[in-house]
């Protein structure tokens, strides 16, 4: 389902405040509150729409360091593949873990308190983890533009 003009204005208006009543969505999208409520809730129903989520500054939660791992596992059967997505997903610290193309398998993203948390977990969790041949710690020195919103462009 590619979402019309309307949605693309509702999905854009919601990712920069979720928490917008309806009418107001309603009045900046220039429709009336009925038809924008259904709008929303078939665009939920159709997974569009995931979720609604708070966006925290990680750094005032005592998250200071963010780290990106590549990571190469041994072997590429299914099997292993899935073992390793299923222990990976089930870590609190790998806020994110992306299948990837090119000379790695994986990149995962991983969140600290400090230096020396990154390491314990990287050593006494990560490079446990069934599979693993090799792994490339890339530490984030300064976010310069974070993920807050996909682009809601029209389709061509």
């Amino acid at each position: 389902m590619v979402p019309d003009t309307t949605e693309m204005k509702l999905l854009r208006l919601l990712q920069d405040n979720a928490r917008i009543t309806n009418q107001e969505l309603a009045d900046k999208a220039g429709m009336s509150a009925s038809p924008c409520w259904r709008k929303v809730r078939k665009l939920e129903e159709d997974d569009v729409i995931q979720g609604y989520r708070a966006v925290l500054n990680r750094k005032k939660i005592g998250l200071g360091v963010m780290v990106f791992i590549r990571v190469t596992i041994d072997s590429h059967s299914e099997t292993e593949a899935k073992k390793f997505e299923e222990e990976v997903t089930a870590l609190e610290d790998v806020v994110a873990c992306y299948s990837i193309g090119g000379d790695a398998d994986f990149l995962l993203q991983v969140v600290a308190s400090d230096l020396d948390s990154y390491a314990d977990f990287a050593m006494s969790v990560v490079r446990r983890l069934p599979g693993i041949k090799e792994m490339q710690s890339m530490f984030v020195l300064k976010e310069i533009k974070p993920l807050t919103a996909y682009p809601v462009k029209r389709q061509r």
